[in-house]
């Protein structure tokens, strides 16, 4: 998946924006400007927060000074995030009453995007009814968090029920992509430092991440509309086949439907030309379709290597 060349989205006191945030300070780091301009004219933001952000040990582990984090503890740290966040808000000029939870697993949208009962799927779609946004930010699909890019997908197959509105901008917090900063915004000092002092509410974070953060906060945020790459259900990926057996294959479509294979059972078959063609009855032709790539090896890096793609 790529982003198109960066958009311009129009900005009135009209404007009703949802920042779609897996974790607090996904809001701040990748959307402080453009909270702050929506804010500036009068329009509406509301932030969906997916979850709290619980499942975060080693800050924790640094802070509480503890090695062992049960469920109590875990809630705790959440409700540290999350009255965090609401201070970050504060900070942006957006109201508390603008935060609405959803308490899903952290580290476990992708298992909410598999579920079968498609309630994620529900829930999301009642959040954007609810509110009725003419904007939503989303994490980029391309972004190597496994809850980021598992968000962009679960808010692509709502979206395509909904016939394609509200608009749909593309942020990314983890990894590259070829987007490109919002052209016609300058950002003032002011807003600069908004934003640093909104991101210096979360001093859970910044504890151990501290330099990482501020840097990509820095960065000159942008949004892209989400486009196709690559050809028709033909995978980005020629794996080593020294990888297979650690290899999973996940995809979904636009229809609602998701699904996950061992790389030796999924509905996969030669191109022709080396590579592997994803041959899904599930996928019809005239659904968005997408796909990611995983290794099934315990590891404490937590960040895709391959990650999701749209084909």
């Amino acid at each position: 998946m790529a982003l198109s060349a960066a958009v311009e989205p129009r900005i009135t006191a009209q404007t009703r924006l949802l920042v779609v945030a897996p974790h607090p300070d996904d809001e701040t780091i990748a959307n402080g400007l453009l909270i702050q301009r929506v804010r500036a004219v009068g329009g509406t933001v509301r932030v969906l927060l997916l979850t709290d952000g619980d499942n975060n040990p080693w800050p924790q582990r640094w802070l509480e000074r503890r090695w062992s984090i049960g469920a109590g503890e875990r809630e705790r740290w959440g409700r540290r995030r999350r009255a965090e966040l609401a201070e970050a808000l504060h900070r942006l000029d957006v109201p508390t009453t603008a935060l609405q939870s959803l308490g899903w697993p952290d580290m476990g949208v992708l298992d909410r995007l598999l579920q079968p009962d498609q309630s994620a799927l529900a829930e999301l779609a009642a959040a954007l009814g609810d509110f009725a946004p003419d904007l939503v930010a989303v994490p980029a699909l391309g972004d190597r968090h496994p809850d980021h890019g598992a968000a962009h997908v679960l808010l692509r197959m709502v979206l395509a029920r909904l016939g394609g509105t509200p608009r749909l901008l593309g942020y990314l917090v983890h990894g590259h992509d070829d987007g490109t900063p919002m052209p016609g915004s300058p950002v003032t000092p002011a807003q600069q430092a908004a934003k640093q002092h909104a991101l210096a509410a979360y001093a859970s974070q910044l504890a151990l991440s501290g330099g990482r953060l501020r840097r990509l906060a820095e960065r000159p945020e942008r949004h892209a509309q989400p486009v196709a790459s690559g050809a028709a259900r033909v995978l980005p990926w020629r794996p080593s086949p020294l990888l297979w057996p650690r290899l999973r294959l996940t995809a979904a479509s636009t229809s609602g439907l998701a699904q996950q294979w061992p790389w030796h059972a999924a509905p996969l078959r030669r191109d022709g030309q080396g590579g592997w063609r994803l041959d899904w009855p599930a996928a019809r032709a005239e659904d968005a379709c997408f796909v990611r790539l995983s290794l099934a090896l315990p590891s404490p890096w937590i960040f895709d290597h391959w990650g999701w793609r749209e084909v």
